[in-house]
């Protein structure tokens, strides 16, 4: 395997340390802003619903209903806090594509998102993946951001992520909660693992004589993401995989001829039930709350990540194995 790197761009950090501990130290937390998460009308809709149902239950039949409805609710909430978080499922999927290069057919890729190291039961999930990338034997591991969940927890990531490694290389790009808590550390840490961070750059990477070009943006919410300038020197026509934490890009990076985008950031919506759809949307998510999408001629995935608010209802936690097939 042969691999150049090329950066080309130099985004403004929050934080100015040289050394995880500093930048830990000198890490923030971004206040909740009105509009950050969007909850769904139709589970606001679907409660006001139900809270009027159960109101004329009770009226109709007493205090039984009262402990049905209550026994169901139990079961309900205590399934969605305390069982599903702690549930992670390994995805396959499949994409075809008609400019994969022959050489590059069967190229499988696992791809992690949303670890939030620092959340309730995320090590556990985390370790579990990373378990699944080691049995899988990926050629190539991508990091779609999100890795930390509270400032302490940066410490922990080299110990947790040093073990995890693909023939292509591990690659990573930061998400928001990792400018809210030290994007410096984590860098370092990923560093002492041999990872990169790729913030609006890109790596030539070849397998088998093919060749993948791999880019990484910038996190939108709290970064300076650069797709252009992640894209300077790669060729037009070569086969392009960006790594984008928030998926609402899709469109632009279509128009550059990207061909497969993965992303994350959206948890998946949390909680997703037939008809109601996603409980719950961060800004920069548009449509693609999770699962694969097709933008012009870009396929789009978006994991439902690993960890975040510990509440999950038809949402399992998911690591993925990715597998790219040529059209024909």
């Amino acid at each position: 395997m042969a691999e150049t790197s090329r950066k080309t761009s130099h985004p403004s950090y929050h934080d100015s340390a040289a050394s995880a501990p500093q930048a830990f130290a000198g890490s923030r937390r971004k206040p909740n802003v009105p509009g950050d998460v969007v909850i769904s009308c139709r589970w606001l809709a679907a409660g006001g619903i139900g809270a009027l149902a159960g109101a004329l239950l009770v009226l109709a039949f007493g205090w039984p209903a009262v402990a049905l409805l209550g026994a169901l609710a139990a079961l309900a909430g205590g399934y969605a806090m305390l069982v599903e978080p702690y549930l992670p499922v390994l995805t396959r999927q499949t994409f075809v594509l008609p400019d994969l290069p022959a050489a590059l057919d069967g190229l499988r890729i696992g791809h992690l998102s949303d670890a939030h190291i620092g959340a309730r039961g995320a090590e556990q999930n985390l370790r579990w993946a990373i378990a699944q990338m080691r049995r899988e034997q990926p050629e190539l591991v991508a990091f779609t951001g999100d890795f930390i969940h509270e400032p302490p927890t940066v410490h922990l990531v080299s110990g947790l992520l040093r073990d995890l490694s693909a023939p292509l290389g591990v690659y990573a790009i930061p998400g928001n909660h990792d400018y809210w808590e030290s994007v410096t550390a984590l860098r370092v840490a990923l560093g002492d693992c041999g990872i990169p961070l790729l913030m609006n750059e890109h790596r030539r990477i070849t397998w088998r004589g093919g060749e993948l070009w791999l880019v990484g943006t910038d996190d939108v919410w709290d970064g300076t993401p650069d797709l252009d300038a992640a894209l300077a020197g790669v060729p037009a026509d070569g086969f392009k995989l960006l790594l984008a934490h928030t998926p609402h890009d899709a469109p632009a990076a279509a128009s550059r001829g990207v061909a497969l985008q993965l992303s994350g950031h959206t948890h998946g919506g949390h909680m997703r039930l037939p008809l109601l759809g996603p409980f719950a949307t961060p800004r920069y998510t548009d449509a693609y709350v999770g699962g694969r999408y097709q933008v012009g001629q870009l396929w789009l995935y978006v994991s439902r990540g690993l960890s975040g608010m510990g509440i999950r209802l038809g949402c399992r936690p998911e690591a993925t194995i990715i597998t790219l097939r040529r059209a024909g």
